[in-house]
Parts: C-alpha cells; structure tokens; sequence
C-alpha cells in the first residue's frame, strides 16, 4: 500500500493506473476505523481494480461546539487495518492541501438535502460534508466511490451533488455494518459508557417498530410520537425520529410505498444516527 499526504504525487499513480485502463474506486474516511469502514474497503475491491482510501478529519463538518479537537485521531492503526483489507493505496491530505486559500474560500452546498433532519440539528455539516467530498474527488477522481448507508442523509447528498456537478464517479451505498444487537457501527461508539452501550441499540428497534407500524398501514405521526416518547422515557435525547420519502428524504406522499424511517439522538456525550429503508404496501 502507497501512502501519500499530497495529491500531485498520489495523482501520478492513479495517472498510470488510468493508462493501464483499471477501474478505481474510492473510500473517504475520517479515520478511527472500525468493522464498517472494512466493508465499504470490501464493496470497493468487488466494484474496482484497484483502491483508493483516505483519512482526513474534515474541520468544515464540524460545528463550533462539536469534537473536532477530540475526534479520535489513530492513523497508523488505520493505515494498518486498510493495509490488510487490500487498499492499493491511503491519501492523508494536510489542511493547506484540501483547502489552499483556506477553509472559507469555496464552499460547495446542497440546499435541498443540507438543511433538513441532521442538517437542522447541526447548521453547516453538510455544507463541509459536500464541500470536502467535491474536493477529494477532484484529486482522486475515481469512477467509483462507497459511502455507507448509515449515514442515508449525507449519501443522497453525494449523490445529488455529484449527478449536479458532473462528476463522473458512480455512487454506490454499502449495507450498514451492525453490532449483534442491531447498534449501527460508528466510530463514536466508544463515548458510551458501557452502560450506555447496552441502552444504544434501542434506537435500531425504535426504527424496526416505526417500520412494521407503517407497513402495516398505521398512521405515522403516532407512531413516530411514541417512539420519541419511548426513546426519552429510556435517557436519550432525540433529535428526529421521522419516516421520509426514500429518494428525496421529504416527507412522504400518500403514494409513496419506498420510504426510509431516520432516527438521530443523544446518549450520554454519543450523537447516534441510524435508519432503516422499507416498502409500505
């Protein structure tokens, strides 16, 4: 595996894979890599000949309160785990490198996507989501990328952006990795304590409850009311829990049978996130 912490050098490999005619694929990370990272390497190594992963922890993404000082920062146990799931090769950009006139220049924004559930709870996020990932593929201009489905919200956005913008780059989704109770992977995890740990996977049931409600032909606003109440009487701090439309994430026409039940709440100093894609007959 080739490491590279500037884009010309790391764009002169992908050059000769290029003339070599081999698909590339893409994995952006954050770093503190865990089981799910893993998979999305996986999806990449079945949909490409060779892989590009990075790990940058982006400052636009994060709010003025958040933890972007404290985001677990452990790139040489990353650079290992990515080494053994076959990553060709591991982008680490500086700051300066990803934002040359700094970090306020140039912004990329998705208006109808950024604002709306965790957009709303967190001003800005999406706009640093969309702006660091128009940038990373700028560099690495792969023909496909694998973002998790954990995070629905922001991969509708990529896509959306990416299909505006005209990137030619594929957007695939890779199935949220879980825990044996159900509990979405998340590099946050470990800020619960381990009391906390075993509440957190209430959140996936509260969404499997919402979901086989809603099939079931039962009324939405109910049911998404008394899985917020059932989430606040167990300690956690809501955000959202709602049911959307699957492919533009507005709420749903009474038409619409492909939609998405989306939760995000607080657990102790853990923000957790998760959903759950299903058909309403």
């Amino acid at each position: 595996m080739h490491r590279f912490n500037e884009p010309a050098p790391m764009r002169e490999e992908l050059r000769e894979w290029r003339i070599a005619r081999l698909r590339i694929a893409f994995v952006p990370t954050m770093g503190n890599l865990h089981a799910g990272h893993i998979s999305l390497i996986e999806r990449a190594r079945e949909l490409a000949d060779r892989v590009v992963a990075s790990v940058f922890v982006n400052p636009t993404q994060f709010g003025p309160s958040e933890d972007y000082a404290a985001y677990p920062r452990t790139l040489e146990r990353d650079a290992e785990f990515l080494k053994a799931a076959g990553t060709d090769v591991l982008f680490t950009p500086t700051i300066e490198s990803i934002y040359p006139f700094g970090e306020t220049e140039a912004w990329v924004d998705v208006p109808s996507l950024s604002g709306i559930l965790c957009g709303a709870a967190r001003p800005g996020h999406f706009r640093g989501v969309a702006t660091v990932v128009a940038r990373l593929f700028n560099h690495v201009a792969p023909d496909v990328a694998v973002f998790g489905e954990k995070d629905y919200q922001q991969l509708l956005l990529i896509r959306r952006m990416s299909a505006d913008l005209g990137f030619p780059i594929e957007i695939v989704g890779a199935p949220t990795a879980r825990d044996a109770d159900g509990l979405a992977l998340s590099s946050r995890n470990q800020y619960l304590s381990a009391a906390e740990r075993l509440q957190a996977s209430a959140i996936y049931r509260a969404l499997q409850r919402v979901a086989a409600g809603v099939s079931a032909g039962e009324a939405i606003e109910a049911l998404t009311a008394a899985a917020l109440a059932e989430l606040v009487g167990q300690g956690f701090r809501p955000d959202y829990l709602e049911v959307r439309s699957a492919e533009s994430l507005q709420p749903p026409a009474p038409e619409e049978t492909e939609l998405v039940a989306l939760a995000a709440a607080w657990l102790g100093r853990a923000r957790l996130i998760d959903n759950l894609r299903f058909t309403r007959s």
